[in-house]
């Protein structure tokens, strides 16, 4: 029970961290590249699918023309298997996810060929029926968490890495693609795809980091349930249980026996691990960018501390004064304010920085 109780509460704070406002999109068939289907959407995006092992790869460019030959900016999504778009009842076809909704892409695609990659076994576009509350994907209407258990068993960052990677293998090989000046950005979980991805690519120039947690995926819940006995929303001895639960958790996650049976602590296992060492390892410039109301992030403070440490001068860091995890305005009452999405405002900010400006 206690698992279940843990997984139950961990889901629950995931819904909070969906990625930017819904986009209405059209869809029209642009033909072939390369043996794949593009498609033009929305007159924004072409979409490519390309097969890998069992699943299918889609990704989306955000461009509608492949005249001009620029470098990539790939764009790592969060978590959760929220398909790139839906099809709701009585408006059609619309943006939800993948992270195109927070791009500029006026401004983006001046300097690069951005690029969006779906979750594993999960639909480029999925029927409003097969959506929970959520915008995730689920393979029972009724059952408002039943994820695809193929998309269960793939939710690892080895997966995610591996993905990105043939993603980019393909983009090498395209005549329309400048080899130089490549970016890797993500956001939360994605930070830490963007991360290794950095790490396994050596063509990759710049690192952008969105509200990423230096140290793991269970320690931020620890911090979060000992602020909330500190402030008097939950009692001490609530929150002892909770964080007793979460200890206990992780223990059981690092049985390799154990993650074996369970795909929900084969994920936990495996977006636990630490990034600072990453980052210090690596020797392009990076960039993280977080909200001061994101309990998530709040560790990124000390990340300078050990960029000092190591004599390492390739961080550049930037706090953004009283935004949540998605850069919405906090209140005086504590709540965001999604009628001002901050997205644009700050993916325009790394786009200037990628470029020297």
């Amino acid at each position: 029970m206690m698992t279940f109780h843990v997984l139950s509460h961990l889901f629950q704070r995931k819904l909070a961290w969906l990625i930017g406002p819904v986009t209405l999109a059209c869809m029209v068939t642009l033909g072939s590249l390369q043996a794949q289907t593009p498609e033009i959407i929305d007159r924004k995006a072409i979409h490519v699918a390309l097969p890998h092992g069992q699943d299918t790869i889609d990704f989306l460019i955000g461009d509608t023309s492949l005249a001009d030959r620029k470098p990539v900016l790939l764009f790592c999504q969060g978590s959760l298997p929220i398909p790139l778009f839906a099809m709701l009842d009585g408006y059609g076809l619309y943006l939800i996810g993948g992270g195109l909704s927070n791009l500029d892409l006026d401004t983006v695609r001046q300097a690069y060929h951005p690029v969006v990659i779906s979750m594993p076994y999960t639909p480029l576009v999925a029927d409003q029926s097969h959506l929970n509350g959520a915008f995730c994907y689920v393979t029972d209407p009724a059952a408002s968490r039943q994820f695809d258990p193929r998309y269960l068993a793939s939710d690892t960052l080895d997966t995610y890495v591996d993905r990105a990677l043939a993603v980019l293998d393909w983009l090498r090989e395209q005549p329309w693609v400048d080899p130089d000046g490549w970016v890797v950005a993500g956001h939360s979980q994605g930070a830490k795809v963007a991360t290794r991805v950095a790490r396994s690519t050596p063509w990759i120039t710049r690192l952008g980091l969105f509200s990423p947690n230096p140290y793991g995926r269970v320690d931020q819940f620890i911090r979060e349930a000992r602020l909330d006995a500190q402030l008097g929303r939950q009692s001490w001895e609530t929150v002892d249980t909770l964080i007793t639960e979460y200890v206990q958790l992780s223990r059981l996650s690092s049985d390799p026996a154990v993650r074996a049976s369970d795909p929900g602590l084969k994920t936990l296992w495996s977006f636990s691990e630490p990034m600072i060492d990453d980052w210090l390892d690596l020797e392009i410039p990076i960039y993280i960018a977080y909200g001061t109301e994101d309990r998530s992030a709040d560790l990124c403070d000390l990340v300078p501390l050990f960029f000092i440490r190591e004599g390492k001068e390739n961080l550049t860091l930037k706090r953004y004064i009283h935004r949540e995890h998605n850069f919405f305005p906090v209140g005086p009452d504590g709540r965001p304010d999604q009628e001002r999405p901050g997205w644009p405002e700050v993916m325009n900010a790394f786009v200037r920085w990628s470029r020297g400006k």
